[in-house]
């Protein structure tokens, strides 16, 4: 098929996520190298609130679907053909007409941790303040190491670091995939192990947003759709919407290919001073991706409730 018409690829502005849609267009360029001009493909930058706001955390001011608010509305008013997200920071639930199905090569999910002063977080002193804007992060810390603090880290990951260079915290942590795609890896101390912190939902993965009745825009896509990665998001996913995870509840999974045929997944749920912590993990078939994730999150949901602990649910 050869492709006549411009398709405008909407995204945030910050630095990392124009890398994630310029990432979008060379992959297609690549898929259709004979049926596809570089001048077909505009990316349109699209200002969220949550990019706007920088003070306060997210779950104070409408949760992570501020980050893709304006750009699905602009996708449902046909303002632009396709949108290109870190899928950590898409809700479970899409608005209707709205699909979903395509998502890139996953990028290593581990979480980064950066310090000027300490070579480790378990080596971090007593007291010591750890920024990040992750409850997820926030918790996990703090269920390690109870005699740390946390205090919210707000922005991008340029404003991050130099947050951190200024001082105002003791080290931070940032998700590795985005230090790699804007080679920043150089900042790193120390890479934190999926076993010691469970990465966010989704972490590492972009994932593309179309209308659903656009059958050209599906099939544009289809050729960079990578069909691993895309069930290990599914499984991930599937397990977030059982427990209605938002930024409000510290919720981490990770869904990893094993045997050539099948998903590991491991999940998490902690009270938000990581005081307790639940864990839950299943093995499945990847056909069975989603099924994975719903009995998980169903699992976790049953020793909350076994706990007594509501944790929002």
């Amino acid at each position: 098929m050869t492709f006549v018409k411009k398709y405008r690829i909407g995204t945030r502005g910050s630095p990392l996520a124009l890398a994630q849609a310029e990432e979008t267009r060379t992959r297609l360029l690549e898929a259709h190298k004979d049926a596809l001009d570089p001048a077909q493909l505009e990316i349109v930058i699209i200002k969220t609130t949550g990019d706007q706001i920088q003070d306060r955390a997210l779950r104070e001011v409408g949760g992570k679907g501020l980050f893709v608010k304006e750009i699905e509305e602009a996708l449902l008013s046909n303002k632009i053909d396709f949108a290109v997200h870190s899928m950590k920071d898409m809700e479970t639930r899409l608005p209707s007409g709205l699909v979903i199905d395509c998502i890139l090569p996953r990028e290593d999910a581990r979480d980064a941790f950066i310090s000027a002063t300490g070579k480790s977080l378990a080596e971090l002193p007593a007291g010591a303040l750890v920024g990040t804007s992750s409850l997820r992060r926030q918790a996990q810390v703090l269920n390690r190491r109870p005699d740390l603090r946390v205090g919210i880290f707000r922005g991008s990951v340029q404003t991050r670091l130099r947050k951190l260079a200024e001082g105002q915290a003791a080290a931070t942590m940032l998700a590795l995939a985005g230090l790699k795609r804007l080679g920043n890896e150089g900042v790193i101390t120390e890479l934190l192990n999926v076993e010691d912190m469970l990465p966010a939902v989704a972490q590492g993965a972009i994932g593309i947003e179309r209308r659903e009745a656009d059958e050209e825009v599906a099939t544009l896509l289809a050729p960079i759709n990578d069909s691993v990665s895309q069930s290990r998001i599914s499984c991930e996913r599937a397990m977030l919407e059982v427990l209605d995870g938002s930024c409000h509840t510290p919720i981490a999974g990770y869904a990893e290919l094993v045997d050539g045929n099948s998903l590991n997944l491991q999940a998490s749920l902690l009270a938000e001073d990581g005081s307790i912590r639940l864990d839950a993990g299943g093995r499945g078939d990847i056909a069975d991706a989603v099924k994975l994730g719903q009995d998980i999150g169903h699992n976790l949901k049953n020793q909350a409730r076994g706990a007594n602990m509501s944790f929002g649910l």
